[in-house]
């Protein structure tokens, strides 16, 4: 049984208690309102109810059972790891790999390939996608963060939330933008019309901002840096398809697969031409700012070369290496 503490501060005033609980642990709020029932959950040393709301300066003891990586199998699938001590790991995730299990198919994932490289993960985030803080669409590549133990995860949580992680993808979008550079500040939520895809077409949405700059014009096609302030589902994906740009290559928005170059000649993309170039953040236990890159991959690449006819070179887009 691990223990954790959790103090609360003056903000988190009058929320319930399971979905205080689920946001910092990355729980379920079932799991957490079974766990406050078999009395796992103490506030100030007491037993609570599940909709017990909480209060400035209570402390919550929080017991958990160590049943580590439940149903997740570690695989010997070749991954690139760009940094690894005990407390993280750092990857380049290739396009079309999902980050975690899914009920009922719990193989062939980047987790089950983190378990066989890593040995050990954090314990928090649930039992298919432990020490996950944040994650990449199956056909998005690059350059993601996983916690190998429990207070690296609960910091990177935190930084995610207050926004001081640094993300910047590549992006090739349909169309030519009119301006150099922008943001899109346009709410997102999931869609009233087909509830597997996100919308900015919503009653009820979250924040969302998108910053961008361009680094490439190929008249039908744009090359751009984008910038997350936030990180909801699909972002990029959804908010460049809401002003008409779709991310070539997206078979859910927009729906772009192929430019008609010439009569002669079309270029196909075979996915979302979206990638994940850096990713910097404190180091949960050093307290250093690291930073990772990742270089645009071969698909990418072959797409750009076809649309000026020679391997594509960025003098506006440079990634720092840590």
């Amino acid at each position: 049984m691990k223990i954790f503490e959790l103090k609360v501060s003056g903000e988190k005033f009058g929320r319930r208690i399971d979905t205080f609980l689920s946001e910092k642990t990355g729980l379920t709020r079932s799991q957490i309102q079974k766990l406050i029932e078999k009395g796992n959950v103490l506030v100030n040393g007491s037993r609570v109810k599940q909709n017990y709301k909480i209060k400035h300066g209570d402390t919550i003891a929080l017991s958990l059972p160590e049943e580590k990586h439940a149903g997740l199998i570690p695989e010997p699938i070749p991954i690139e790891i760009l940094y690894k001590d005990e407390q993280l790991a750092v990857v380049n995730k290739p396009a079309g790999m999902v980050v975690y299990p899914a009920a009922g198919h719990n193989r062939g994932t980047l987790m089950n390939a983190l378990l066989y490289h890593c040995k050990k993960l954090a314990t928090i985030g649930g039992p298919l996608r432990p020490g996950v803080v944040h994650r990449l669409d199956k056909d998005t590549s690059g350059v993601m963060v996983v916690a190998l133990d429990d207070a690296a995860y609960y910091n990177l949580v935190e930084q995610f939330k207050h926004r001081t992680i640094n993300r910047k993808y590549i992006a090739l979008v349909y169309g030519n933008l009119k301006e150099d550079k922008g943001e899109i500040a346009l709410q997102i939520g999931r869609s009233e019309s087909d509830r597997k895809k996100m919308s900015t077409k919503v009653k009820r949405g979250k924040e969302a901002v998108t910053g961008w700059n361009v680094i490439e014009r190929f008249g039908n096609a744009t090359l751009i840096e984008a910038r997350l302030g936030t990180g909801r589902t699909h972002q990029i994906r959804v908010h460049f398809a809401s002003i008409g740009h779709p991310v070539l290559g997206d078979r859910t928005y927009g729906k772009k697969t192929e430019l008609e170059i010439n009569r002669k000649k079309k270029i196909s993309f075979p996915r979302q031409m979206l990638h994940a170039g850096l990713l910097g953040f404190t180091h949960p236990m050093t307290g250093e700012y690291i930073e990772f890159s990742s270089p645009i991959p071969s698909d990418m690449a072959l797409a750009l070369s076809e649309l000026h006819g020679l391997f594509p070179r960025y003098p506006r887009w440079r990634i720092r290496n840590p």
